[in-house]
């Protein structure tokens, strides 16, 4: 058994992964949504919010997600987000779980542009 709490007085966290357990998924949260506009090489994205909105774009297509709603990103899919609420919390899963360097040469950062941007 493993538990951990996620804080809301916590900008950006991440709770279980490799480094903690032997799971084979990352799992952290965050209470904002952090404009880096990037793809994972290998790791898929599973956002899943659990209050307030956020405008995320992919590509060149801005989402609204909200409460309740669960976003799947592919390895290769450029994404950063936009804006969001005040009250805006989501978790977020990544898989295969990274670490280390590996996680670091996974994460491509982009121009904007490729974004539309």
């Amino acid at each position: 058994m493993h538990l951990e709490k996620a804080s809301s007085d916590v900008a950006k966290g991440w709770c279980v992964g490799p480094w903690n357990a032997s799971l084979a998924i990352s799992i952290g949260f965050a209470n904002e949504g952090i404009d880096d506009p990037h793809y994972h090489q290998r790791m898929t994205e599973i956002y899943m919010v659990a209050r307030g909105d956020v405008d995320i774009r992919i590509e060149d297509e801005t989402i609204r997600l909200s409460q309740n709603d669960v976003l799947v990103i592919e390895p290769g899919e450029a994404h950063t987000f936009l804006t969001a609420t005040p009250d805006y919390f989501h978790f977020v899963v990544h898989t295969p779980a990274l670490q280390g360097d590996d996680a670091k040469e996974d994460k491509v950062r982009v121009k904007r542009t490729r974004l539309g941007l």
